[in-house]
């Protein structure tokens, strides 16, 4: 079924979208669009798009963004082998191609992030310098930039469990906070999910100003697999944003500790 934002948590649509509605924006969930009627001149004028419901909307400019497609005709002609949807091929530690042949960013397909592009070209830099640098991908941080931001890190509760990871779960509203009554902020997200049996943050969804900021702690502890007691033992400063970390970590780190959990 189709969702706001799907490939992330599903309470992050179920947050995010009264945000969106508050500031005048009509969303159309499942409803994909069949045709479009330009109005005015190519590309200059307003557009009556047709969707398949039979509805009709109009609009003065039209956006398109469907996502990102690879452009394997750049250097298809070198050799080079494609991945199954036609991003280039590489070894996701070394980010070699072939010998001497490396892909970074977007083309290879790993995660469309300014930031890992950026992180890729550091660890390429460092094997043409002959060190034996290498990438890992476990803790990619993403950001949506909407107001409230949307970060995540890490696998999604449905992914752990596909996995048969003996999942715990977190859950708390940033909003409930005292720095969210300082922004009149209503209706966030944190949701936090562990591994039972490690000890171990595995993934982290936020849903709150600043949600870009917050997550740099998460990801260090998922790349560094830092204990849950560890991380629950943490002081944040008050009355910063972050300080809703502290109760949801102290909730996983209970549950790691309750009678019977099992042990790494």
């Amino acid at each position: 079924m189709a969702a706001l934002l799907g490939l992330e948590e599903p309470e992050v649509g179920a947050a995010l979208r009264p945000h969106l509605e508050a500031d005048g924006i009509t969303m159309r969930i499942g409803d994909p669009c069949v045709g479009v009627e330009p109005q005015g001149g190519a590309g200059t004028g307003p557009v009556i798009v047709r969707v398949k419901s039979g509805d009709t909307v109009r609009a003065d400019r039209l956006l398109v963004a469907t996502g990102r497609r690879a452009n394997a005709d750049a250097w298809r002609a070198a050799g080079l082998a494609e991945t199954e949807r036609g991003w280039l091929k590489v070894d996701p530690e070394t980010l070699e191609a072939r010998p001497g042949v490396y892909g970074a960013g977007d083309v290879t397909g790993l995660g469309g992030f300014t930031h890992l592009a950026y992180y890729h070209g550091q660890i390429v830099a460092r094997r043409l310098r002959g060190l034996d640098a290498r990438a890992d991908h476990t803790a990619i941080p993403r950001v949506t930039f909407t107001d409230p931001e949307i970060a995540s890190v890490g696998v999604s509760e449905a992914a752990a469990r596909a996995n048969g990871i003996d999942v715990i779960v977190a859950r708390a509203d940033p909003a409930e906070t005292a720095r969210g009554y300082i922004h009149d902020f209503h209706g966030g997200v944190l949701k936090l999910v562990g591994d039972r049996r490690r000890g171990a943050l595995i993934g982290a969804t936020l849903v709150t100003p600043r949600a870009g900021e917050i997550v740099g702690e998460l990801v260090l502890a998922i790349r560094a697999r830092t204990p849950l007691q560890t991380l629950a033992d943490v002081v944040h400063p008050f009355p910063a944003f972050n300080r809703v970390l502290g109760a949801c970590l102290g909730e996983l780190a209970r549950q790691v500790a309750l009678p019977g959990a099992a042990r790494a």
